[in-house]
């Protein structure tokens, strides 16, 4: 990546408000243009192989004895998908069904340290398993396991062997994974690709490092799960399902005391006057910043990180501020932190019966691999 964080080129850009900005912001995103394509021809190139069926065929790829869900983004960075799959699993688990879910386990740097796939637990050192994954265990009302390594078919071999009762996984991640072998639910299997997306949506619509897309917006998914306040329709993934779900902040807790949760708006209302601070390493720090000053937090200082990154010490002890607010993503790698000033903001998504009820008559196709 040429950027740690999400570049304002990469928007789509208004001539109308700001026409010097969105000029230059045009110039910058055309000059990348050549780049960009070249990341195309290599994407295109690898799709063609991925849909020939040829990997499958020779016996390289191989696909998953399982129903698969793969909650993913084709915008580079987070769009929201860790909520979506905790609501998923739980939602699936309260149908009857014995969810698993697989991860990468992303760490700051990009690498993951671990050489084979492992089980993640509430206490699990987030530095070796990933943020997410933590968080996972951590939210899951239910005993659901949740298994972390880079390489995806192993980690669903494996999650398989420990669970064998699990009868449908959910990919937190993957939808650009090629070793795992997809048969869209479209052309009547049962798997399923959902596309989650942000405010942002696809941006200016441009790949990388031209725009923040992974990959084409016109390659067809099955759904695009929109999370947050809706937007305008020419700057989202067309699909031919679209779900806008609104994520719910509304409750605040001291960083070791969970069980003290307290109402965020009435928080906020007894500490007018207080200094305010807000930390986040997400993918998109200032969707977090936004949520709290319209609950009505007066930010007296706010630090953006990259996504993933860890929060130091030196991070905290440095803000002038009566109380710091931060996400549950990032709680998990606070947990050595005795400050009391750190509260945790969590975040909750509702999924509404349609997107359920499509979700399991989906996974319950008959198994196109089996003759």
């Amino acid at each position: 990546m040429l950027f740690k964080t999400a570049p304002r080129f990469w928007e789509k850009v208004s001539f109308t408000k700001e026409p010097v900005h969105a000029l230059i912001d045009r110039l910058i995103s055309t000059f990348l243009l050549p780049l960009a394509w070249i990341y195309g021809l290599v994407v295109w190139l690898k799709q063609i192989v991925i849909d020939s069926g040829m990997m499958q065929t020779l016996g390289i790829h191989r696909p998953a004895p399982v129903p698969l869900i793969i909650v993913g983004n084709i915008r580079v960075g987070g769009t929201g998908k860790t909520p979506l799959v905790i609501a998923l699993a739980n939602a699936l688990f309260e149908k009857g069904f014995k969810p698993g879910i697989i991860s990468r386990g992303y760490q700051p740097n990009g690498q993951s340290v671990l050489e084979r796939p492992q089980e993640v637990i509430q206490t699990s050192n987030p530095n070796t398993v990933g943020d997410e994954p933590v968080l996972m265990a951590q939210r899951m009302h239910y005993q659901i396991p949740i298994w972390v390594f880079k390489k995806r078919v192993q980690c669903i071999d494996a999650l398989l062997k420990a669970h064998p009762e699990v009868n449908v996984i959910i990919s937190d991640d993957g939808l650009q994974h090629a070793a795992l072998v997809r048969w869209p639910a479209r052309e009547g299997g049962r798997d399923l690709e959902l596309v989650v997306e942000d405010e942002r949506g696809i941006g200016n619509g441009r790949l990388l490092p031209a725009g923040p897309l992974r990959e084409s917006p016109r390659r067809e998914r099955d759904a695009t799960i929109s999370i947050g306040a809706p937007k305008e329709k020419e700057n989202t993934l067309a699909t031919d399902k679209q779900f806008q779900l609104i994520p719910e902040i509304n409750s605040a807790y001291p960083l070791h005391r969970p069980n003290e949760s307290q109402s965020l708006p009435e928080l906020l209302t007894k500490l007018m006057g207080l200094k305010l601070a807000a930390i986040a390493a997400i993918g998109n720090p200032q969707k977090f910043f936004n949520a709290l000053t319209q609950l009505g937090a007066h930010l007296n200082h706010s630090l953006s990180l990259p996504d993933h990154a860890p929060i130091q010490h030196s991070d905290i002890a440095q803000i002038d501020a009566d109380y710091i607010f931060i996400t549950e993503k990032d709680a998990v790698k606070c947990i050595a932190m005795d400050d009391p000033r750190i509260w945790v903001v969590p975040m909750h998504l509702s999924l509404p019966n349609e997107l359920i009820t499509w979700v399991e008559e989906v996974i319950q196709r008959p198994n196109p691999y089996q003759r």
